[in-house]
């Protein structure tokens, strides 16, 4: 493989420091961090406010109902926790239900893809558990942004634009949260949100009523939002309110107030997989994280040192593997208080090695799980996934129906490291504000992570009440020799633990820094079913930045690709930290251009 001295100059230079680092995707959530260190705070505080501050700066991408499923490394401590900010399915949301609607997938808009919304209690639980500051000082950034205003973003015009029809003629609180007479905001203006800076204003003054304390002020937090003033408005707005879906029909929503008293934030374990010297931890197969564990398994035997990484033998093999990954995914990820997920199977030796003997000279344009040839479920899912691929010819998940835009979000991400070796790396993402209409009293909208159950019965993902659907938020943590090493992931949905293992690759098997390794041509393969509605899947197809060799792409078709090119700097939002006896290093991607690293 080519020496980090063979990669182009990069845009930006790799961080360093001795005092701690951060990545974000938007600049003020970054400085938000730095300033939480710099006062003191740990990394687990500069996370919390950072992400409360990325609800206002991005909210097209994420937002206080959506979810976070976190990474927290404590220094001196043998392996990172996972704190579950992934709520549940309400508890009258049955397949049975959706069914008697008239519908065969959960839509990707409106009030029927609403989950608990499990951010707020992960951030409050890392906050309690693991942080030092109060519920004041962590709320402050996101009170002041919301209050004073943050600069539009190009995406965020765009966004609005595209949603603008649907504002002024159906959804009157988003049009009043986030259009200026009727229009959106162009970049460079000022976006404010002034009902949200209430809302958490309100958490903090009755928290501070609950007394002195830090932790019960923080208890209080989490009281006021799942059985207090929040949960009250939630229950009532989804029991009086239709709201037209992404199918163009007007439904009420399923979440109620008794969903979100009976949920909590929790700590697990994350699943660990081992490549070369390094351990990776990954959240459990709930998540999609397992694919990166399983991708990293099947590539173990091939001689990826001696590869170019942006060369079409390289880009093959990634990608054939990710195929045999993903289709794992399918088959058997799910929520595993409800399935029994085969994790140690999968990422045995035996099972890939097998696996990895699927992966010949030419792509495959088949869905290809391990043995699943009895199951009758697969079968008749398999039979619908075949039906279904021929809708991919819409677009990535964002048709137009009716005059719903239904426009797939994106997400967040941050990562961190403080003075003290305190490691925290998150991929926040939901409530986006083209996903559901603002609440008017509390000043967001709900999350849609519903519509990542399949309403077919029998799979490890389908939907029953109570359950977690598979998220497609991905984190990763890495050790090396024995001691924490990195933290890292990117926004993007199904294309998170494919851009994150490019990534990987580069910097452990390449010899790239942190820098170059991020910003080196991405791409990613739409062979599997999305997650996102209308769940299709593109067999064969594989889509590379512009700025991928065309001896690459030539190499590709040659080996029976379906080679998509997209804009140069597309592929991918990444951002990462490390840290070797005390010294820490930083990058983020220039992509989007509005993903800053600092340290010092």
């Amino acid at each position: 493989m080519a020496s980090a001295n063979d990669i182009p100059f990069t845009t930006r230079p790799e961080i360093e420091g001795t005092f701690g680092v951060v990545s974000t995707t938007h600049w003020i959530a970054t400085s938000v961090a730095m300033g939480v260190l710099e006062r003191g705070g740990n990394a687990f505080d500069a996370a919390v406010a950072a992400a409360l501050t990325l609800q206002v700066a991005e909210p097209h991408l994420n937002g206080p109902a959506g979810e976070a499923p976190v990474m927290a490394m404590p220094a001196g401590c043998a392996r990172p926790d996972v704190i579950c900010g992934q709520g549940v399915a309400p508890g009258a949301a049955t397949i049975e239900r959706y069914h008697a609607l008239g519908l065969d997938l959960v839509p990707g808009t409106g009030l029927l893809a609403a989950c608990v919304p499990g951010a707020f209690d992960a951030w409050m639980l890392l906050l309690r558990d693991y942080g030092t500051i109060g519920l004041r000082e962590a709320l402050e950034p996101a009170i002041y942004y919301a209050t004073e205003g943050v600069p539009v973003l190009p995406r965020i015009t765009a966004t609005l634009q595209g949603m603008s029809d649907l504002f002024n003629s159906h959804w009157k609180e988003s049009a009043a949260t986030y259009l200026v007479d009727g229009k959106a905001q162009q970049p460079g203006d000022l976006l404010r949100n002034p009902v949200l800076a209430r809302t958490y204003a309100r958490i903090v003054d009755q928290s501070e009523q609950a007394g002195s304390g830090r932790n019960a002020q923080i208890e209080a937090a989490r009281d006021c939002w799942y059985r207090g003033f929040v949960a009250e408005e939630v229950d009532r707005f989804c029991r009086r309110t239709d709201i037209l879906d992404g199918e163009g029909n007007p439904h009420q929503g399923l979440l109620t107030g008794d969903d979100m008293a009976r949920w909590q934030a929790r700590v697990e374990e994350p699943i660990c997989g081992r490549f070369r010297d390094y351990d990776i931890y990954k959240f459990g197969p709930w998540s999609q994280g397992p694919v990166m564990l399983q991708q990293l398994a099947l590539l173990a035997a091939y001689p990826l040192e001696d590869l170019d990484p942006v060369g079409p033998e390289f880009v093959h093999l990634v990608t054939e593997c990710a195929k045999l990954a993903f289709a794992d995914r399918e088959a058997f990820y799910g929520d595993p208080e409800f399935v029994d997920v085969p994790m140690e199977r999968l990422m045995s030796e035996p099972y890939n090695s097998d696996r990895r003997g699927l992966v010949g000279d030419r792509a495959s344009n088949e869905l290809r799980p391990g043995a699943l040839k009895d199951d009758a479920a697969w079968k008749r899912h398999a039979a619908a996934l075949a039906a279904r691929k021929t809708m991919a010819a819409i677009g990535a998940g964002e048709p137009t129906v009716g005059d719903i835009v239904a426009e797939r979000g994106d997400t967040v991400h941050l990562d961190i490291i403080d003075r003290h070796g305190n490691m925290v790396s998150a991929t926040p993402s939901g409530g986006w504000l083209q996903s559901s209409p603002v609440i008017p009293a509390l000043g967001f909208p709900l999350g849609t992570r519903a519509q990542m159950f399949w309403l077919e019965p029998g799979l490890p993902s389908s939907l029953a009440p109570g359950k977690r659907p598979r998220t497609t938020l991905s984190t990763s943590v890495a050790f090396r020799d024995g001691k924490p090493y990195m933290a890292w992931g990117t926004p993007g949905g199904d294309q998170q633990d494919q851009w994150s293992t490019q990534f990987f690759l580069r910097h452990v098997v390449g010899g790239m820094n942190l820098q170059q390794a991020l910003e080196a041509p991405n791409w990613h393969s739409e062979h599997f079913p999305a997650s996102f509605w209308p769940r299709a899947g593109r067999p064969g197809v594989i889509v590379v930045e512009e700025r991928m060799p065309e001896a690459t792409i030539a190499g590709l078709k040659a080996r029976g690709h379906a080679v998509e090119v997209g804009p140069p700097w597309s592929e991918g939002r990444l951002g990462a930290v490390s840290q070797v006896d005390g010294r820490f290093r930083a990058a983020a991607d220039p992509r989007s251009m509005q993903g800053y690293a600092v340290g010092r």
